[in-house]
């Protein structure tokens, strides 16, 4: 009798462990922002692990969007040399190489296990760096550029040690 219940108190400790460590908040986020020109950019995702063996799995010119975060606009914004039409995007990234990244939005949606049409993604001007920090989750961030973005509102997206921001203005 002793030993089945240490044995169920064992099997318990470990199951109660095991639960622990599997149940990983995620939590979903919305942040909303006015950029100038009276564009309200409407972004929401989830805090997903940021997982970089994933990333560099990605292959070279290949768009990523982890767990599908969204930008919507309320109206056309000049980003640089592009312009983004009103409407709902997928906020992603586009692997240049191992050590380089540019960001991206993708209009609408990509059916799960389908490759990103990439004449669709409308790139922005981006810098990419992988000594920011780290980024135990995926943050995205709407603020103010600093370096060759100072005085323009970038996206920014922070994974891992993996920082991109991309120039909305």
């Amino acid at each position: 009798m002793r030993k089945l219940a240490a044995f169920i108190w064992i099997t318990s400790v470990l199951l109660l462990s095991a639960t622990l460590i599997i149940a990983h908040p995620h939590i979903n986020k919305t942040l909303t922002a006015t950029l100038p020109g009276d564009v309200t950019a409407t972004i929401t995702y989830n805090t997903t692990p940021a997982n970089e063996m994933n990333a560099q799995k990605l292959a070279v010119g290949e768009f990523a969007s982890p767990r599908n975060p969204r930008l919507k606009l309320s109206a056309d914004l000049k980003a640089g040399g592009v312009t983004i039409p009103a409407g709902e995007y997928l906020i992603g990234v586009i692997k240049n190489s191992d050590k380089d990244w540019t960001m991206a939005v993708y209009p609408g949606a990509i059916k799960r296990g389908e490759k990103a049409d990439m004449s669709k993604a409308i790139k922005l001007e981006s810098m990419f760096s992988s000594s920011v920090g780290t980024a135990p989750h995926m943050l995205i961030d709407v603020s103010p550029g600093a370096g060759k973005f100072e005085g323009r509102v970038v996206l920014t997206i922070h994974f891992g040690s993996l920082f991109l921001a991309g120039a909305l203005t």
